[in-house]
């Protein structure tokens, strides 16, 4: 191999990771695209909330409303609610609502609840001080209601809460994602605040396909969600376009499906970004998806796209919450293969829907190219029952790699994976 070296930095928690890699052997370094931010993160959702995309101005759409519920992104997503949120509760007043008569509903999905501190921290102290903040409560049945069976088979239960609210809002971002195509819209919806049940079905859904639905807007499991979403009353969306560093780029406001198309048109500006080629082996940092595995785990379909069939993934996250919190009993089952774990989905042997179509789409993964752990959150133990090869270092993963794949072995490295848009040159 060539001895001159390139080092990489990679975001790693609050802090980095840097690697050296042969000049030779480095095919593309891939990030999301530079673009330059809004001037001013206050004047662009103003600008967004008086230009409506497909649905009344939210001062006209809300007055006369009692009870006004906003479903917003929780801790595990960068979407800067702490600024958003005191704009829309300024219109809601301005329509005679008062702070009193809204609640927001933080959108876990199944993640776990967030504590006060992280509340406060996340959302802000105006807020927290103004209205109620608390979490979906998707772990207790008597504060889910159960609406209908979708034709999909999709058992749909909602926030009670949010049943019951005069005019509900989701704040959310728009980033890929694997499983609807793009993240936001409907999504705050399902998995934001249905139950467990719900999200097992649209995440099994998912799952059906030969690969992920990362970058493709229109797909089955964006359509479930969708219904899912108009069967909870949501009138209307607040999303944002964030740059890599989290910096607002275009805020949109307006009808659920229009307003989401045309933040989903930005959101590919910002993170569709082009491949010549596939490399043999693939980098993949899962920054800003770090918190648990539950999460970094998004690094894993930007990394298919990117790599050959057969090449190595290695996977570089620090999780300092572990696999999952919520989810940790799927341990047991996501060394299987995806036969195996589908059969089991399906016989009801797993009843943590959610866990097992995850553990169906890492195992899809591991099929598709080996995948190597490098984490300081992760047991070599966790990381074997996840079906990955743990290495202490990004060095030590490479060399083996490089050991399997050829001296002469191409790399691209992925800095913000899951939050990557590969987008394949086809010859």
């Amino acid at each position: 191999m060539n001895s001159v070296n390139t080092q990489v930095c990679l975001p790693y928690g609050s802090g980095e990771l840097r690697f050296n890699l042969p000049e030779a052997n480095l095919l593309a370094v891939v990030t999301p695209n530079d673009v330059e931010p809004c001037a001013s993160p206050v004047d662009e959702i103003r600008r967004a909330l008086s230009s409506p995309i497909g649905a009344p101005a939210l001062v006209d759409a809300v007055r006369g409303a009692q009870r006004v519920v906003i479903a917003a992104d929780d801790m595990t997503r960068l979407t800067p609610v702490e600024i958003i949120l005191p704009e829309l509760l300024d219109e809601l007043n301005r329509a005679g609502v008062r702070d009193e008569q809204v609640t927001v509903l933080i959108a876990l999905g199944t993640h776990r609840p967030m504590t006060g501190e992280e509340i406060r921290a996340h959302f802000g102290e105006e807020v927290v001080r103004r209205v109620r903040v608390i979490n979906n409560p998707w772990q207790d049945p008597a504060e889910m209601v159960y609406l209908e069976t979708t034709p999909n088979g999709t058992p749909v239960s909602i926030s009670r809460a949010a049943l019951e609210a005069d005019f509900l809002i989701g704040v959310g971002s728009i980033v890929p994602h694997h499983i609807p195509g793009f993240s936001g819209g409907a999504k705050i919806i399902q998995p934001g605040i249905t139950g467990a049940e719900t999200t097992g079905a649209t995440h099994y859904l998912s799952t059906r396909a030969p690969r992920s639905y990362l970058g493709q807007v229109e797909n089955p499991v964006r359509a479930e969600m969708e219904r899912i979403a108009a069967l909870a009353g949501l009138k209307a969306i607040f999303n944002v376009v964030l740059d890599r560093n989290g910096n607002l780029v275009r805020a949109f406001y307006g009808d659920p499906i229009q307003a989401h198309r045309a933040g989903v048109s930005v959101s590919k500006q910002v993170y569709g970004v082009s491949l010549k080629e596939q490399a043999d082996i693939v980098i993949a940092g899962s920054h800003p998806c770090d918190i648990e595995f539950w999460q970094a785990h998004k690094s894993l379909y930007p990394a298919e796209i990117a790599v050959k069939p057969g090449g190595e993934i290695i996977l570089v996250t620090p999780c300092p919450e572990g696999v999952s919190v919520m989810h940790r009993e799927m341990l047991a089952i996501t060394g299987l293969e995806p036969e195996a774990i589908a059969a089991k989905i399906e016989t009801g042997e797993i009843t943590d829907v959610v866990s097992g179509a995850l553990a169906l789409a890492w195992a899809k993964s591991r099929r598709l190219a080996s995948v190597s752990l490098v984490s300081g959150g992760i047991s070599d133990g966790e990381a074997r029952a996840l079906g990955f090869t743990p290495y202490r270092s990004v060095d030590e993963a490479l060399a083996v790699a490089f050991r399997r794949h050829g001296p002469q072995s191409k790399v691209t490295v992925l800095t913000h994976a899951p939050d990557t848009l590969p987008l394949l040159e086809t010859p």
